[in-house]
């Protein structure tokens, strides 16, 4: 049952939904911006930030999205979100005709062409990046649109199909990426030379992973140390990781240190159980995000951990109060990003499930935009750990980068355990055989700013 929400004015309830939307208490949130529309029935803000609010809190949102779109005519990010929320809410037929009909009159709406190819992506189609093609051919020229493309079938590392979108214009430096991650580039770092001078990360990023491939760790470590710092830095340590252990330096011991855990939740099987069906009811796609690390499987979609169900809130603060103990047994450390960015307050930038089937896995991966991951375990084979079969692979890397490292640290999965650790550990799953491999997983985010725990 949402709280409830006394008598005021409608910017003391919106400062009063903000407020909980930023402490994740969606709950709160929705109420306090229900109270405002009652109040302003007709504000077209208030009335796309209500649909908004109740899509993230798992609460039904298609109604007010239709308000919302009423009251926003052609607004984009609207169109785009209630058609989230119309797939979200098992309407997904809805969404595909909803976005199909914007884009027959505006063909060069690239986040439209997004949101319409994930959809038929996930929800098993062939060809589900059509409408991208089918646009081309109106708009030729539209740059942005061919990029968009591209970015979609590189996802699924179609390097073929790839090569055929780039000979709609010209675009050097997307045809140098596709040259160095399809395995085509020489390794001659003058290759990069014509984009000499570019602060582009992604361009850094690439140098970085061109390099290491090449088997010249030493100028990826130059590479990568030049962006810490950044607002990117996140995405260089797990590679400044991987340029310490080929190195033999001790720092790679430094960044990984002991701060894996592995905590066994004691919940009672009837609540596993519980979760297990509550979870399955979530995973209504028929293929995963391209994206995304899941192969073999599916992934839920929205914030999980925010989900108003009686259920997930008790996990939560079961998770919170673990997480913060895990943080506050950590050390000090100013230079160390997992330790200097400690949060005060327990926020989940992300928290999905994740439903394998036999022999699906997860790709080796890490996660930027966290301080802390996770991987919680509802349902594990009963093979799990026989050759490492199923188990949590920490330290293991990009297999394309063909470095010969391998895991550092085996986690092996079992009901009600939570696995913990840095977000910028490489880590992946070990493929296994049989009928399901169900868990939860989030992103603990970071203290950006201000004090640290």
């Amino acid at each position: 049952m949402r709280a409830a929400v006394a008598q005021e004015t409608v910017p003391t309830l919106v400062a009063q939904a903000q407020a909980a939307y930023a402490a994740q208490d969606m709950a709160t949130a929705c109420a306090a911006i229900d109270a405002a529309v009652a109040q302003a029935p007709d504000h077209p803000a208030l009335s796309f930030m209500r649909a908004q609010f109740h899509w993230e809190g798992w609460f039904d949102a298609v109604p007010l999205f239709e308000r919302a779109a009423q009251l926003n005519p052609g607004n984009p990010d609207i169109v785009r979100n209630f058609a989230l929320a119309l797939a979200s809410e098992g309407q997904g037929g809805r969404a595909t005709r909803l976005l199909e009909g914007i884009l027959a009159r505006s063909s060069g709406w690239v986040e439209g062409h997004n949101t319409l190819a994930t959809l038929r992506t996930t929800a098993g189609e062939d060809d589900p990046l059509r409408s991208f093609a089918e646009a081309v051919q109106c708009e030729p020229g539209n740059a942005a649109l061919i990029q968009a493309w591209f970015h979609k079938v590189v996802a699924g590392k179609d390097w073929e199909e790839a090569r055929k979108i780039l000979a709609h214009g010209k675009f050097p430096l997307l045809r140098l990426w596709l040259d160095c991650e399809s395995g085509a580039a020489n390794a001659d770092p003058e290759i990069f030379a014509a984009h000499a001078g570019s602060n582009d990360p992604g361009l850094a990023l690439l140098q970085v992973r061109h390099a290491l491939r090449h088997g010249d760790p030493a100028r990826a470590l130059v590479l990568a140390e030049a962006q810490l710092g950044t607002s990117h830095e996140g995405q260089f340590w797990p590679y400044l990781d991987l340029c310490w252990r080929l190195m033999g330096d001790d720092r790679a011991d430094w960044l990984e240190g002991n701060f894996t855990n592995a905590i066994d939740l004691e919940l009672p099987q009837a609540t596993l159980a519980e979760l297990a069906t509550f979870l399955r009811g979530l995973h209504r796609m028929s293929a995963p995000y391209p994206e995304q690390s899941v192969r073999g499987g599916t992934q839920t979609e929205r914030n999980l951990l925010l989900h108003h169900d009686p259920l997930v809130m008790a996990l939560r603060r079961k998770i919170e109060a673990v997480v913060e103990q895990w943080r506050d047994g950590l050390p000090q450390g100013a230079s160390h990003l997992l330790l200097s960015r400690k949060p005060a307050d327990i926020r989940f930038s992300g928290s999905w499930s994740v439903r394998l089937a036999g022999g699906g896995h997860h790709s080796a991966h890490t996660h930027p935009q966290g301080w802390a991951s996770s991987a919680l375990y509802i349902v594990v084979p009963p093979e799990t750990g026989r050759d490492h079969a199923g188990e949590l692979a920490l330290g293991m890397p990009p297999p394309e980068l063909g470095l010969g490292l391998g895991p550092t640290q085996y986690i092996t999965p079992k009901p009600g355990r939570l696995a913990l650790f840095p977000s910028t550990t490489w880590h992946g799953t070990v493929p296994f055989e049989g009928e399901e491999r169900l868990t939860m997983a989030f992103d603990v985010a970071p203290q950006m700013t201000g004090s640290t725990k």
